[in-house]
């Protein structure tokens, strides 16, 4: 459970993954220059171009978890009391790590197991004066 989180998350996780190994794979292009001389501009093109792709699809992961981000339901943990996303049936707080389900079968504990609430007793009001 520890490396577990939201799906939310783990889409921007990824995109951000393919954001670093794109800029490395750029940079790793641009020693080639140095290394090789006038073979190592190919080796440098090639991995440019290799980059740019992989920064471009980074680009469309952050752009699919916004436009799932806007249309996720948003409920409160009862674990944190935070206020956090859901995407489909079962996903984990953006926060707390535990695990959400907005779907009756496969919650472990509901309304009717927990402990019913019980209310107050109302006071009595104090009496009114009429003058």
């Amino acid at each position: 459970m520890l490396l577990k989180s939201s799906k939310i998350n783990e889409f921007r996780l990824w995109g951000l993954v393919l954001i670093l190994v794109g800029m490395g794979v750029m940079i790793l292009g641009t020693a080639g220059i140095v290394f090789w001389g006038q073979t190592g501009k190919i080796f440098a093109g090639i991995f440019m171009v290799i980059g740019m792709i992989a920064l471009l699809i980074s680009v469309g992961i952050y752009f699919w978890a916004g436009m799932l981000s806007t249309s996720a339901v948003m409920l409160i943990c009862p674990e944190c009391g935070r206020q956090t996303k859901i995407l489909g049936r079962t996903d984990r707080c953006m926060y707390c790590r535990t695990i959400l389900t907005l779907d009756v079968d496969q919650a472990t504990e509901g309304v009717g197991e927990s402990d019913p609430i019980t209310a107050s007793p109302a006071k009595p009001e104090a009496p009114s004066s009429q003058v």
